[in-house]
Protein backbone atom coordinates (compact mmCIF):
# COMPACT_ATOMS: atom_id res chain seq x y z
CA UNK A 1 0.00 0.00 0.00
CA UNK A 2 1.26 3.48 -0.80
CA UNK A 3 1.73 6.22 1.79
CA UNK A 4 -1.35 8.18 0.65
CA UNK A 5 -3.48 5.07 1.09
CA UNK A 6 -2.10 4.66 4.60
CA UNK A 7 -3.04 8.26 5.42
CA UNK A 8 -6.58 7.59 4.15
CA UNK A 9 -6.74 4.57 6.45
CA UNK A 10 -5.55 6.67 9.38
CA UNK A 11 -8.19 9.26 8.49
CA UNK A 12 -10.83 6.58 8.80
CA UNK A 13 -9.55 5.60 12.26
CA UNK A 14 -7.22 2.68 11.49
CA UNK A 15 -4.91 2.44 14.54
CA UNK A 16 -2.70 -0.20 12.89
CA UNK A 17 -2.01 2.12 9.94
CA UNK A 18 -1.15 4.87 12.42
CA UNK A 19 1.24 2.59 14.28
CA UNK A 20 2.90 1.60 11.00
CA UNK A 21 3.31 5.25 10.02
CA UNK A 22 4.81 6.01 13.42
CA UNK A 23 7.24 3.09 13.21
CA UNK A 24 8.29 4.04 9.68
CA UNK A 25 8.74 7.79 10.19
CA UNK A 26 9.07 8.42 13.94
CA UNK A 27 12.86 8.12 14.13
CA UNK A 28 13.43 10.37 11.11
CA UNK A 29 11.09 13.01 12.51
CA UNK A 30 12.84 12.79 15.89
CA UNK A 31 16.26 13.26 14.25
CA UNK A 32 14.94 16.20 12.23
CA UNK A 33 13.47 17.93 15.28
CA UNK A 34 16.45 17.15 17.52
CA UNK A 35 18.74 18.67 14.89
CA UNK A 36 16.73 21.87 15.01
CA UNK A 37 16.34 22.22 18.78
CA UNK A 38 19.12 20.15 20.38
CA UNK A 39 16.77 19.09 23.19
CA UNK A 40 15.94 15.35 23.30
CA UNK A 41 12.91 15.82 25.56
CA UNK A 42 11.47 18.56 23.37
CA UNK A 43 12.17 16.45 20.28
CA UNK A 44 10.28 13.47 21.77
CA UNK A 45 7.36 15.73 22.73
CA UNK A 46 7.32 17.24 19.27
CA UNK A 47 7.21 13.80 17.62
CA UNK A 48 4.27 12.90 19.85
CA UNK A 49 2.49 16.18 19.03
CA UNK A 50 3.17 15.61 15.34
CA UNK A 51 1.73 12.12 15.36
CA UNK A 52 -1.27 13.22 17.38
CA UNK A 53 -1.90 15.95 14.80
CA UNK A 54 -1.59 13.39 12.01
CA UNK A 55 -4.17 11.21 13.76
CA UNK A 56 -6.55 14.16 14.11
CA UNK A 57 -6.08 15.62 10.62
CA UNK A 58 -5.32 12.66 8.34
CA UNK A 59 -8.80 12.79 6.82
CA UNK A 60 -7.99 16.30 5.55
CA UNK A 61 -4.69 15.32 3.88
CA UNK A 62 -4.96 16.79 0.38
CA UNK A 63 -2.16 14.87 -1.30
CA UNK A 64 -0.68 18.09 -2.74
CA UNK A 65 2.68 17.10 -1.26
CA UNK A 66 4.26 13.79 -0.39
CA UNK A 67 3.35 12.22 2.93
CA UNK A 68 6.94 12.64 4.10
CA UNK A 69 6.91 16.35 3.28
CA UNK A 70 3.56 16.73 5.04
CA UNK A 71 4.88 14.95 8.17
CA UNK A 72 8.06 17.02 8.36
CA UNK A 73 6.10 20.24 7.84
CA UNK A 74 3.77 19.32 10.71
CA UNK A 75 6.80 18.50 12.89
CA UNK A 76 8.47 21.80 12.04
CA UNK A 77 5.29 23.73 12.85
CA UNK A 78 4.85 21.87 16.15
CA UNK A 79 8.44 22.65 17.09
CA UNK A 80 8.03 26.33 16.18
CA UNK A 81 4.90 26.47 18.35
CA UNK A 82 6.74 24.82 21.26
CA UNK A 83 9.73 27.16 20.92
CA UNK A 84 7.45 30.20 20.76
CA UNK A 85 5.77 29.11 23.97
CA UNK A 86 9.21 28.80 25.59
CA UNK A 87 10.33 32.14 24.14
CA UNK A 88 13.30 30.55 22.34
CA UNK A 89 12.43 31.21 18.71
CA UNK A 90 14.74 33.40 16.67
CA UNK A 91 13.95 34.58 13.16
CA UNK A 92 17.45 35.92 12.54
CA UNK A 93 19.52 33.70 10.25
CA UNK A 94 22.63 34.23 8.20
CA UNK A 95 21.58 34.09 4.54
CA UNK A 96 24.50 33.79 2.12
CA UNK A 97 24.39 35.36 -1.35
CA UNK A 98 25.89 32.59 -3.49
CA UNK A 99 24.26 29.68 -5.33
CA UNK A 100 24.95 25.96 -4.90
CA UNK A 101 27.95 24.84 -6.99
CA UNK A 102 29.78 22.59 -4.51
CA UNK A 103 30.17 18.83 -4.70
CA UNK A 104 27.80 16.49 -2.93
CA UNK A 105 28.51 16.10 0.83
CA UNK A 106 28.08 12.34 0.41
CA UNK A 107 31.28 12.38 -1.67
CA UNK A 108 33.09 14.10 1.19
CA UNK A 109 31.74 11.51 3.63
CA UNK A 110 32.87 8.61 1.47
CA UNK A 111 36.28 10.22 0.93
CA UNK A 112 36.81 10.68 4.64
CA UNK A 113 35.59 7.16 5.48
CA UNK A 114 35.32 8.18 9.12
CA UNK A 115 31.72 8.37 10.22
CA UNK A 116 32.56 9.75 13.65
CA UNK A 117 34.58 12.54 12.07
CA UNK A 118 31.73 13.29 9.68
CA UNK A 119 29.31 13.41 12.59
CA UNK A 120 31.59 15.87 14.39
CA UNK A 121 31.70 18.03 11.28
CA UNK A 122 27.91 17.87 10.88
CA UNK A 123 27.53 18.93 14.50
CA UNK A 124 29.56 22.08 13.75
CA UNK A 125 27.03 23.23 11.13
CA UNK A 126 24.32 25.72 12.05
CA UNK A 127 20.95 24.18 12.86
CA UNK A 128 19.48 25.39 9.58
CA UNK A 129 22.35 23.96 7.54
CA UNK A 130 22.33 20.64 9.41
CA UNK A 131 18.57 20.34 8.95
CA UNK A 132 18.79 21.04 5.22
CA UNK A 133 21.59 18.48 4.79
CA UNK A 134 19.72 15.88 6.84
CA UNK A 135 16.52 16.29 4.84
CA UNK A 136 18.29 16.37 1.47
CA UNK A 137 20.80 13.59 1.91
CA UNK A 138 19.43 11.37 4.67
CA UNK A 139 15.69 11.73 3.98
CA UNK A 140 16.14 12.11 0.21
CA UNK A 141 13.84 15.13 -0.11
CA UNK A 142 14.08 17.65 -2.93
CA UNK A 143 15.06 21.26 -2.32
CA UNK A 144 11.46 22.26 -3.08
CA UNK A 145 10.14 19.80 -0.50
CA UNK A 146 12.64 21.01 2.08
CA UNK A 147 11.65 24.60 1.32
CA UNK A 148 8.02 23.65 1.88
CA UNK A 149 8.87 22.01 5.22
CA UNK A 150 11.06 24.92 6.35
CA UNK A 151 8.64 27.54 4.99
CA UNK A 152 11.40 29.26 3.00
CA UNK A 153 12.07 29.59 -0.74
CA UNK A 154 13.85 26.80 -2.59
CA UNK A 155 16.75 29.17 -3.24
CA UNK A 156 17.30 29.58 0.48
CA UNK A 157 17.59 25.82 0.84
CA UNK A 158 20.09 25.70 -2.04
CA UNK A 159 22.14 28.38 -0.33
CA UNK A 160 22.06 26.62 3.04
CA UNK A 161 23.20 23.37 1.46
CA UNK A 162 25.89 25.14 -0.56
CA UNK A 163 27.40 26.65 2.57
CA UNK A 164 26.96 23.42 4.53
CA UNK A 165 28.85 21.54 1.81
CA UNK A 166 31.67 24.07 1.93
CA UNK A 167 31.88 23.84 5.72
CA UNK A 168 31.85 20.04 5.58
CA UNK A 169 34.58 19.97 2.95
CA UNK A 170 36.77 22.30 5.04
CA UNK A 171 36.17 20.33 8.22
CA UNK A 172 36.76 16.94 6.59
CA UNK A 173 39.90 18.09 4.79
CA UNK A 174 41.56 19.02 8.08
CA UNK A 175 43.80 16.17 9.03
Amino acid sequence: MDETGRIRQIGSGDKHAMRDLYVEHGDAIYAFVLGRCGDPALARDTVQDTMLDVWRTASRFSGNSSVKTWLFAIARNKLVDALRKRGKLSFVEEVPDSVDQAPNPEAAAIASAESSRLRQCLDKLSNTQRTAVRLAFFEDLTYAEIGEIEAVPKGTIKTRIFHAKQALMRCLSRG
